[in-house]
């Protein structure tokens, strides 16, 4: 049988290395024998950008154009947008009267946002209640299961006490849905920090062959191999973890047994892990290229995507409206 699946993004504009690996090559096998729906969370993103709402509707069809580069078919999965679908405010309001604060206080994402973004003003009712929309999102459409990693697993099992909680105040509506735990590859921007547009460190998916090498090429590799002839330790090099993710077990061993002796020096190991890298970006590249002359109307296909996973939450609403009696 055919499982539901759900998943979002937020809108961020064009996207990178690390959410193709993290969540687009997930998404696009789940679509083959699944019925998936994948949001843009524009909501979501108003937790952190309220103060510049505008960058949110200006970045969307860059990101969709990503997700369909990446080989998202709006033809095999239902896309849309999350604000356009305003079933899904409604039951954040019902779900929210319901859910106790402390499990919101303990949201660990909640606090490490909180110590982290010290630039921005997040002590709002929104961004602490983030959750409770993103379990609307998740059981308006009784997904079977929701693709997460590891480090996802205590947010999606918020959303699971939730939806126990309002069968049991009510009567049997939502479907309890389960993690569908992914192996996400990890991956560092080019300095060995989180990879991030704000950082100016992020490989991006549109980022032509010649401006893949030029961030490559100065990418940060073990400190002790001052000269040439310096022997290093390719378990502390990034560019090493990047060789894991893309070269073949060969490769892997070559410059693994090339580093520690001196044997190769960084340009050579870098230019190797760069040829490889691209045999899986220009493929995207390509089909961004494509996508974009065709003038093919994102908002034309996102359009139709709603009206799909519109008539799917109203049928929701309609059973959730009647199991809350109002």
């Amino acid at each position: 049988m055919r499982k539901r699946t759900l998943s979002g993004m937020r809108p961020s504009g064009k996207l990178h290395l690390g959410h193709y690996l993290g969540a687009l090559m997930n998404w696009r096998d789940l679509q083959e024998g699944n019925d998936c729906f994948y949001f843009v969370a524009d909501w979501h993103a108003l937790t952190t950008e309220y103060e510049r709402t505008e960058v949110i509707g200006e970045t969307i069809d860059d990101m969709v154009i990503d997700w369909m580069a990446s080989g998202i078919d709006p033809n095999k999965s239902t896309i849309f947008i999350q604000s356009h679908v305003p079933e899904h405010a409604e039951l954040h309001l019902l779900l929210s009267m319901i859910t106790p604060l402390p499990w919101l206080e303990r949201n660990p994402t909640y606090k490490e946002q909180l110590r982290e973004q010290t630039s921005r003003d997040l002590h709002t009712y929104g961004f602490l209640g983030y959750p409770v929309l993103q379990a609307a999102d998740i059981l308006m459409y009784d997904a079977s299961f929701v693709p997460v990693g590891i480090d996802q697993v205590p947010h999606l099992e918020l959303t699971r006490e939730i939806a126990r909680r309002f069968n049991f105040l009510y009567r049997e509506v939502f479907t309890i849905p389960e993690a569908y735990l992914t192996e996400t590859p990890k991956i560092m921007g080019t300095d060995n920090r989180k990879m991030s547009k704000t950082y100016g460190n992020a490989i991006l998916l549109s980022d032509t062959a010649e401006e893949v090498w030029t961030k490559v090429k100065p990418m940060v590799t073990d400190p002790a191999r001052v000269r040439r002839a310096d022997p290093g330790n390719p378990e502390i090099c990034n560019v090493f973890s990047y060789h894991r993710i893309f070269s073949d077990p060969e490769t892997i061993e070559k410059v693994n047994v090339g580093c520690r002796t001196a044997g190769i020096g960084c340009i050579e190991c870098k230019r190797w892990m760069y040829d490889r890298m691209e045999k899986v970006l220009a493929p995207i590249r390509e089909r961004r290229k494509e996508i974009v002359e065709s003038g093919v109307s994102v908002r034309g296909l996102l359009g139709e995507g709603t009206r799909r996973a519109r008539e799917v939450a109203v049928r929701k609403m309609n059973e959730v409206r009647d199991a809350v009696r109002i």
